[in-house]
Order: structure tokens, then C-alpha cells, then sequence
């Protein structure tokens, strides 16, 4: 697995986790002599070469195989053979994807540090999307006292069309079944089975007649309000013919504002910061992009998920 900041204190902390528990064989990208350092400053035990390999930046055989690949996919946006090279060298997310891109790692974890819609841009221009997949999105992963519950989308999609909210839907119904869990699907809204008009409840309306239509195997209900996904008997008060008839674990929001807002307020109010993710949905590869809040043990749970999916994609 390869970490695109290597030189950071909690990718490192991950990794040696990582390699105290035989997870995976991290490659971390970064200068050699701040990883160094940083591992004696920090007190970890783990030695390159022996435990983990280094991709360095400023030196790396491959460098012409990986700038020529870039240049070739951006020559006819304007990109300049120089500015390919500069790129290649200073972007270390961008060296990732290209090193997954060429096979010479099986899944890449990046984003604890940046804006996230930059490390998707190289993602999505260097790696691209799963077949008959037209956008990225993003899910999390809420363990809360007396549940689990998967939210989406968090990061990636502003205000999803009708289309988006069905593509998203199912791909985290994918995702949540690698996990083990069957979803039950509530695609939240303001209004609450038909209450309001507004354009976010005809939305997810319309998301839902697309998902009855096209996924007849999705358990699926909505549009509704939060409390009515989470407790099916009230849900059933409120509307006694609905289809799904158990609380719901996946919940779809109208839009980013909304999913967001949602996920870090139950994140701090009730998770205790048991969370996993952004788990990145609709990529052709095994690719996470965290955030700069995301933990060590969040780095190790990510790692995990991307063994697991690099497994799947290999079999």
C-alpha cells in the first residue's frame, strides 16, 4: 500500500502499526532523510528497506516512466513537458496514483493533509473511474453507541442530481456489503413522504422511483426525515406502507451541506471519533482519500479496507 505523505507523524505512527501487524508492505513516498529522522524523533522501531520501501521524490528511477505518462495524458490541456516534471516531483499524491497506475503498488492511501478535491483531480486524471461509473462520491462509516451507520455523500458531490443520488446509492450498498452489512437504505430529506415540493424532496422522490425501478433488490425508502430512518417504528407510524420496514444504516443526503454537517456532528456528539473513511466510491482503483483530522487508528482501519478491496480486485 502506498502513503503519499511519508514524512508525516501520523502515517508513520500508522505504518508502524502497520508493520507490527503484518497488514500490508507500506510504501511511503517522501525524502528519506525526513522519514529518517522522523522515525527516530518519534521512537518507532520499523527500517526501510527491511519493513517498508521509499519512493523519494527528488530521486526515483521511474521518474521519466511516470512524468511522460502524465505529460501524455495533459499535453492537450495545455500542459507543458516542464510543468509535467515539476508536478511529478512535488505532488506527492500525484506520484501515487502514477505508481498505482503502473502496478507498483496495490492500493494508495493519501489526504491527510490538502484539500481533498486536489488529491481527486490526480486521482480521477491518472486512474479514472470504475467502468459505467460517471462520478466519484465519498462514505463514512459511524460506529455510535447502539448502531453503525454509513453516510453519504460526504465530501465529494455539492448538490447530486437524481441520477448521482441512485449511483451513489448503490455503490455504497456495495461497499457496505464488503463490510458484511446488508443495507437499508433511507434517503433523507427535509420534507417527509411528500410533505413539501421543494427541489431537494422531489430529488430524492425521483431517486427513489429510479431505485425501485432499476435496483428492485435494494431495500430502499424515502424521502424522510433523520428520526424516521433511524426508528422504523416510528417511520411506520408515520407512514405504515413504507417499503423498508427496519431502521436504516445507509443514509443518503440531499447534498454535501447536508450529509457533512450531519456526519461531524453525530461524529462528535456521539461517535467518540469511531469513525471510518472517506471511503472514496466510484474509483477504477483501490484509493482512499482521508482527511487532515483523520487519526492513526483511522490510517490503520483505511489500510485494512484497502488490502481487502486490492485483494478482491486481484481474484
Amino acid at each position: 500500500i502506498i502513503y503519499s505523505e511519508g514524512e508525516s507523524e501520523r502515517v508513520l505512527r500508522a505504518v508502524q502499526t502497520v508493520v507490527d501487524e503484518g497488514v500490508a508492505r507500506p510504501i511511503l513516498i517522501g525524502r528519506p532523510e525526513v522519514i529518517q529522522n522522523n522515525i527516530e524523533r518519534f521512537g518507532l522501531r520499523m527500517r526501510a528497506v527491511v519493513d517498508f520501501d521509499l519512493v523519494n521524490p527528488d530521486s526515483d528511477p521511474r521518474f521519466k516512466e511516470l512524468w511522460t505518462h502524465y505529460h501524455a495524458l495533459l499535453e492537450r490541456k495545455g500542459v507543458s513537458v516542464e510543468y509535467a516534471k515539476k508536478e511529478v516531483r512535488r505532488r506527492a499524491t500525484l506520484i501515487g496514483a502514477l505508481l498505482l497506475k503502473f502496478g507498483y503498488g496495490d492500493g494508495l492511501i493519501c489526504g491527510t493533509y490538502g484539500m481533498l478535491r486536489l488529491h481527486l483531480e490526480f486521482i480521477e486524471t491518472v486512474l479514472g473511474r470504475r467502468a459505467g461509473v460517471k462520478n466519484c462520491y465519498t462514505l463514512n462509516v459511524l460506529n455510535l453507541p447502539n448502531r453503525t451507520v454509513f453516510l453519504a455523500d460526504t465530501y465529494v458531490t455539492y448538490d447530486p442530481s437524481p441520477e448521482q443520488v441512485v449511483e451513489m446509492t448503490v455503490l455504497a450498498a456495495e461497499e457496505m456489503r464488503r463490510f458484511g452489512v446488508e443495507p437499508k437504505v433511507a434517503l433523507l430529506s427535509h420534507s417527509s413522504f411528500g410533505a413539501d415540493d421543494s427541489p431537494t424532496s422531489e430529488k430524492m422522490r425521483e431517486a427513489l422511483a429510479i431505485l425501485h425501478r432499476d435496483h428492485p433488490d435494494l431495500d430502499v425508502e424515502g424521502e424522510m426525515h433523520g428520526d424516521a430512518a433511524l426508528d422504523a417504528e416510528l417511520r411506520l407510524q408515520i407512514f405504515p406502507n413504507a417499503k423498508m420496514r427496519e431502521d436504516a444504516n445507509l443514509l443518503i443526503f440531499p447534498t454535501l451541506d447536508a450529509a457533512n454537517i450531519a456526519y461531524n456532528l453525530l461524529k462528535t456528539a456521539a461517535g467518540e471519533g469511531m469513525t471510518v473513511g472517506p471511503i472514496l466510491l466510484g474509483a477504477s482503483k483501490p484509493v482512499h482519500i482521508l482527511t487532515p483530522t483523520a487519526t492513526v487508528r483511522r490510517i490503520v482501519n483505511m489500510t485494512a479496507l484497502t488490502v481487502v478491496e486490492a485483494a478482491q480486485e486481484t481474484s
